[in-house]
C-alpha cells in the first residue's frame, strides 16, 4: 500500500523545485528533473524545463531500459557526458534522438536503505564541452539536497499511511467507546442532558483529537465521526426521554450530507449538534443551508469554546446558535478573575439579545459554579457536576 502510494504521488516540494532550477541554471542547461523508478519505468516527478515541456514534463515516463538511468547505474554510461555525439553508447540510444540530448549529467538518488529511488538529471539539446568533474561535484551536492528532501517526504508519507491504517483498524473493529458527561441546570441542579465524548481503546492511550487529526489527514475524518456518532445515538433509546444529547460534529461532516442520513428516524428535538472546527469554515451560507432541514426538525445548534479565540466568536456571529458553550479556560478561576467575569458577562449579554442558552464547561469548584450562576449562566458541566460515564452510569445519574 505504501509503495503504491509513493509511486503515484508527485514530489512537488518547493525545495526540490528550487534545487532543480539552481542545478539547471548553474551550467546553463535547458532541463533538470527528478525521476523515480517505478515498475520498470523512469517517471518524471519534478521538472524544471522552460520551453521543453513538450518533450519532458511531470508525469511523463520511459522504460528504464530505454533511458540513460539503468546504463549509468550499471556503468555503461558515465555520470557526465559533455557531448553525447562522442559517446558511442549514448549515440546509439533512441532516447538521445527523442529528447534531442546533446549533453547530460545524472546523479542517483537513493532511499535511506540504499535502494535507488531515481535520478537527478540535467540535459541540454546541445553539447557542453566545458562540463568538467567540478560540475559533477556541484551536481552531487544538489542531488544530496534533493535526496534528503525526497527521503523526508517518503518517511512522512509512510508515517501517514501507518496512521491511516490505524484509523482503518479502529473503524473495522469499532475500537472506541462513548462516555456521557452530564449537563446540569445550575438552578435546580437536575441533569438536563449529556454530552457524548469519544474514548479510543488502542494502547498507548492517545487523546481523541489526535485520532481525529489522523483520520482527517487520511481522508477518513467523516467516516470516523459518523461511526462515533452512530454509537453515541444509542443513548436516545436507553436514556429518559426528557434528556437531550449533545453530539460533537465538524462542519465538514455536516456539509457532506451523510449526517442527515444517519439521523433519519431519530427524534431530532432531543439532539444538540456541537460544531467543532477541524478546518476553517469558508462558506457559512452553505453550512446554514445544510443545517436548515435539521433545525426545522428540532435539532439545536451549539458553538463550542466561546472565549477561547476569534474562530469561536466568528462561529457565534455567523451561525446564531441556540447554545453557546463557555470554554474551560474562561470557566476556570472565573470566581477570582475580573477579566474572565467581564468576558462572561459580555457573552451572557449577547445570549440574552439572541435568545441563546449558555453552558459553562469545566466547572470544578463550588465557587466557580456559584459565580457562573450569579452571572446568569443557565447550565454547566464539569467534574464538580459529574464525571463522564458509560451509558448505564448516565442513566443512574439522571434518575
Amino acid at each position: 500500500m505504501i509503495g503504491e502510494r509513493l509511486s503515484t504521488e508527485v514530489a512537488e516540494s518547493d525545495l526540490v523545485q528550487q534545487a532543480l532550477e539552481a542545478i539547471r541554471k548553474h551550467r546553463g542547461m535547458e532541463a533538470a528533473y527528478l525521476s523515480e523508478f517505478v515498475d520498470g519505468k523512469a517517471v518524471f516527478r519534478c521538472v524544471d524545463a522552460p520551453g521543453m515541456t513538450h518533450v519532458i514534463d511531470v508525469g511523463d515516463a520511459h522504460l528504464l531500459e530505454e533511458t540513460y538511468c539503468t546504463h549509468i547505474l550499471e556503468g555503461r554510461l558515465p555520470d557526465l557526458i559533455p557531448d553525447t555525439s562522442k559517446n558511442r553508447h549514448a549515440r546509439s540510444m533512441a532516447i538521445t534522438e527523442t529528447l534531442q540530448i546533446g549533453s547530460h549529467i545524472a546523479i542517483p538518488v537513493k532511499r535511506r536503505n540504499g535502494e535507488p529511488y531515481g535520478m537527478v538529471c540535467c540535459l541540454s539539446q546541445s553539447p557542453h564541452d566545458s562540463l568538467n568533474p567540478r560540475d559533477l561535484e556541484t551536481m552531487r551536492m544538489f542531488a544530496e539536497l534533493v535526496s534528503r528532501q525526497v527521503n523526508r517526504e517518503i518517511e512522512e508519507r509512510s508515517e501517514q499511511e501507518l496512521k491511516a491504517n490505524s484509523v482503518r483498524s479502529i473503524l473495522k473493529g469499532s475500537e472506541f467507546s462513548i462516555a456521557y458527561q452530564p449537563i446540569v441546570d445550575l438552578k435546580t441542579m437536575m441533569t438536563a442532558g449529556f454530552e457524548a465524548l469519544c474514548r479510543f481503546e488502542p494502547l498507548p492511550y492517545r487523546p481523541p483529537d489526535a485520532w481525529f487529526r489522523d483520520a482527517m489527514a487520511a481522508g477518513l475524518g467523516r467516516d470516523l465521526e459518523l461511526a462515533v456518532l452512530g454509537k453515541a445515538l444509542e443513548f436516545i433509546d436507553k436514556a429518559p426521554a426528557d434528556l437531550f444529547l449533545t453530539l460533537n460534529v465538524s462542519p465538514e461532516t455536516v456539509s457532506s450530507g451523510r449526517l442527515a442520513d444517519l439521523l433519519t428516524g431519530t427524534p431530532l428535538e432531543r439532539l444538540v449538534l456541537e460544531l467543532t472546527e477541524h478546518t476553517p469554515v469558508d462558506d457559512y451560507s452553505a453550512l446554514r443551508d445544510t443545517l436548515a432541514p435539521l433545525i426545522a426538525g428540532g435539532v439545536r445548534i451549539a458553538v463550542d469554546d466561546a472565549g477561547a479565540g476569534y474562530s469561536s466568536f466568528r462561529h457565534i456571529l455567523q451561525l446564531r446558535p441556540d447554545i453557546i458553550k463557555l470554554d474551560i479556560n474562561l470557566t476556570r478561576h472565573v470566581d477570582n478573575d475580573p477579566g474572565r467575569r467581564a468576558l462572561t458577562t459580555g457573552i451572557m449579554s449577547y445570549a440574552h439579545e439572541t435568545g441563546a442558552m449558555v453552558i459553562a464547561e469545566g466547572i470544578e469548584t463550588v465557587r466557580e459554579k456559584s459565580t457562573l450562576k450569579a452571572l446568569g449562566v443557565e447550565m454547566g458541566q464539569g467534574y464538580l457536576l459529574g464525571y463522564p460515564g458509560e451509558l448505564p452510569d448516565a442513566e443512574s445519574m439522571a434518575a
